[in-house]
């Protein structure tokens, strides 16, 4: 009995508690509605919930009373913000600084509001995933203000009482608490292991119209709102749907991963509005499940992407005119923001199209047969073998395509000339129309593999801090999780220009070279003084690292520790490697001939930095994945990508060496360099490029996690310089404060990037980040891996 008990507390810890959550069609005006019978407290009250978004950029609301002039509301408003209001905004308007358009996995929010609280700005808060949002309308109500929240009024969960503002998504673990005003520890908490915060269970008490909707009695849409707080303060549920098929609406999507006997639970794959064609000929509708009217050659794909493992879903036809493809492509597709399936299908794209012939590099074949209205086409990616099969109403049409090997997400499109075709997709979600094949699983996020690492923050940091001009001790812990670092790259922010300093455990501390710079290494005492078990410390240099006031950011990775001898290349060569985080420093001395220099990886890296540590000046010389053995840039110059046989000796890097030509940059005789390896780690790093589109919505980039750092560079234009952009500077979307690997200058601001559970997504036209048909190099490593990240 009492390791029963044991048990079951150690499932409510992990959020198993977490069963369902109810989606809300705003198609289908789908809303709950409550009229309390009698009044509750009005001034001291709590609203929290776990919510995962569908369309985004319009007026949706969350929590609201309506009474004709005066309401109050709790909504994403039309720009994706958060905001609070008392009054119709008379009374108090608050509205974060934040923008929330990442509908690739969940958040949770909390409407906190005390106006007995004698401090102004602490009445209304909001707060996301456990932090407390900065609010850039702040307008707060005067002291002991009696809301219309807790009156014997009618409210309205998921619409404004108005029957406008439908709420389009889906929530779970709603408590509301009256008469307390509850921060978001009670509901949720730190997983230790990922750093992620997650469910957990309300265990206070919750006043007179306290409710707790857990949407987990699926016996009648009724039984839906009931209330399980103990106080039968049930909902009445409108506009939602039990019945089989497209408009069911209770699902097993939920922001908590764990296996069940069916599907398991977890944050379920959608098609991605943010990565897809969105527009009238394309919009994305029912919670990111549905596309009602596709035509003129539009596409997309979906949120989750995969590349071992065997998975299933479904697509139902809802309506076809024109040629209507099903199927998946690459990852690395996202990037291009265009149908996948058109201009030229690709190698790496693999489609059965509604006429029944199959579609891959440009070239379609027969294979089975057609389907059109109300047909359910199953797809079974078999990435053990390497094939991809799909299905017709359950008849399996026979092996489409074999030697398939990569990582894929769902994707779909339509003709050029197709003037009105639909679908809906089923990613497991809710109950499949047909079994799955033996051995095949759902898309979601408890089914993904286990990553290696599963949270950044202990092989990867960046950690702001302020100058005092004093010797001292700086710690890179992100919630509790720390490590000794090998390379430590500071830059100064603000005030006034001042050169990157790049320092690292091979060469020793106190010697830094410049990224912005051709300069050699140079020795400053008072600089970086130790690398730590959690972080490095610094002297009392006012120059560079240290000056009082000045704001500072310190990008920091894990190497290996003390650098041992590598004899796999032609120059023995000092080497650092972690091969767990895929990053290695490798130290050696120029021969003035061509070479090759081992890196200790065990795998090929996809980005090698080299600089010339001593002797005449030198640039940064670089390589990177998209670039062929002949090509390079240099990170201390805007240079577009060049042609130069003599930097990499025309070779790309392998499992064991990167090759070194004859030209100095690289490989001066007696000279000393240091290279700087990195490669792709699964759910760690991403290494690759995007085709910008020059547009302000721009190409989705899929990483497969939730990125800490991100380092691009314009590879095509000779005039745009590189840019990093960090979780650390900025907290929450849009990521906009920049610092140029090439030059000295301070932090500036742009509207660049969303950061997103599962990648980023550009958001500006201009040349740097997405000119368009410009190839765009990046290099991005995470906090989090999407299989246990939250949105942001």
């Amino acid at each position: 009995m009492f390791s029963s008990m044991l048990s079951l507390l150690g499932s409510l810890r992990r959020g198993n508690f977490v069963q369902r959550s109810l989606r809300f069609r705003s198609s289908a005006s789908a809303y709950l509605s409550r009229t309390p019978s009698v009044a509750g407290n009005r001034r001291v009250w709590t609203w929290s919930g776990w919510v995962k978004r569908g369309s985004l950029s319009s007026f949706q609301q969350l929590f609201s009373y309506f009474g004709g002039t005066t309401y109050d509301q709790f909504r994403f408003d039309s720009d994706d913000t958060l905001q609070l209001t008392l009054n119709n905004g008379n009374s108090a308007n608050t509205k974060t600084s934040a923008v929330f358009r990442d509908p690739s996995a969940w958040y949770h929010i909390v409407a906190l509001c005390d106006t007995t609280n004698a401090t102004a700005n602490d009445r209304l808060q909001l707060w996301v995933n456990g932090v407390r949002q900065s609010l850039g309308t702040n307008t707060q109500p005067t002291q002991n203000y009696d809301t219309y929240v807790n009156t014997t009024n009618a409210f309205n969960i998921g619409r404004l009482g108005s029957g406008g503002s439908h709420f389009d998504g889906y929530l779970t673990e709603v408590n509301f608490i009256d008469g307390q005003a509850l921060t978001p520890s009670s509901f949720g908490q730190i997983e230790s292991t990922t750093g992620v915060w997650s469910p957990k269970q309300y265990a206070g008490s919750y006043g007179t119209n306290g409710f707790y909707l857990k949407f987990g009695n699926t016996s009648s849409v009724a039984a839906l709102g009931t209330d399980s707080s103990g106080n039968n303060n049930t909902w009445t549920v409108n506009n939602v749907s039990l019945t089989a098929g497209a408009t069911y609406d209770s699902m097993i999507d939920v922001p908590v991963n764990y296996s069940d006997s069916g599907n398991g639970r977890g944050n379920y794959c959608t098609l991605n509005p943010v990565s897809s064609w969105n527009d009238a000929n394309s919009a994305i509708t029912n919670a990111n499940l549905s596309v009602p009217v596709l035509q003129n050659g539009r596409g997309g794909n979906a949120t989750l992407s995969v590349s071992s493992g065997n998975w299933y879903w479904e697509y139902t036809v809802t309506a076809i005119s024109g040629g209507l493809n099903f199927g998946i492509c690459a990852s690395s597709t996202y990037p291009f923001g265009l149908n996948p399936f058109q201009l030229g299908v690709r190698s790496n794209e693999y489609a059965y199209r509604s006429g029944g012939n199959k579609l891959n590099n440009n070239s379609a074949t027969a294979y089975g047969a057609s389907y059109t209205t109300g047909d359910v086409i199953g797809v079974a990616l078999d990435l053990t073998n390497g094939t991809l099969t799909f299905y017709k109403n359950n008849i399996n049409q026979g092996t489409a395509f074999s030697g398939i090997a990569g990582e894929f997400c769902p994707a779909y499109s339509c003709d050029l000339l197709a003037s009105a075709s639909g679908f809906v997709a089923n990613f497991g979600q809710r109950p499949f129309t047909y079994t799955p094949p033996a051995g095949f699983r759902a898309l979601n996020t408890n089914n993904l593999p286990t990553p290696s690492i599963v949270n950044g923050a202990n092989f990867m940091a960046a950690t702001t801090y302020t100058g005092n001009a004093a010797a001292r001790s700086l710690s890179n812990a992100v919630n509790n999780v720390s490590f000794q670092p090998d390379l430590v790259w500071i830059k100064s922010r603000t005030p006034g220009a001042t050169n990157h300093a790049l320092f690292d455990s091979s060469r020793g501390v106190t010697k830094y070279l410049s990224s912005n710079t051709t300069t050699a290494e140079t020795t400053l005492a008072q600089s970086l003084t130790a690398l730590n078990a959690d972080g490095f410390s610094l002297g009392t240099d006012t120059t560079l690292v240290n000056a009082s006031a000045n704001s500072y950011v310190a990008w920091q990775w894990k190497a290996g520790g003390a650098a041992v001898s590598n004899t796999q290349g032609t120059i023995t060569s000092q080497v650092s490697a972690n091969t767990t985080a895929g990053f290695s420093i490798a130290t050696y001395t120029g021969t003035g001939v061509n070479a090759t220099v081992g890196h200790g990886l065990g795998v090929a890296p996809k980005m090698v930095i080299v600089k010339r540590r001593a002797g005449a000046v030198s640039s940064w010389g670089t390589w990177h994945t998209s670039l062929s053995g002949n090509e390079y840039v240099l990170l201390d110059s805007v240079i577009a990508k060049t042609v130069l046989t003599t930097l990499w000796n025309s070779t790309v890097p392998n499992s064991s060496v990167i090759s070194v030509g004859t030209d100095a940059t690289v490989n001066a005789l007696a000279s000393t360099y240091v290279a700087y390896c990195f490669a792709e780690i699964a759910g760690f790093s991403k290494i690759g490029s995007y085709t910008g589109n020059g547009s302000a919505d721009g190409p989705f980039v899929f990483c497969g996690f939730r990125p800490r750092f991100v380092l691009i560079k314009n590879a095509t234009n000779g005039t745009a310089g590189w840019l990093i952009f960090d979780s650390s500077r900025d907290t929450y979307n849009i990521s906009s404060a920049l610092l140029i690997p090439n030059n000295a200058t301070t932090e500036s601001i742009a509207a660049y990037f969303d950061f997103t559970s599962n990648g980023f997504k550009v958001r500006s036209g201009t040349p740097t980040p997405n000119e368009s048909g410009s190839s765009i190099i990046f290099m991005a490593f995470a906090e989090v891996p999407s299989k246990y990240a939250l949105a942001r």
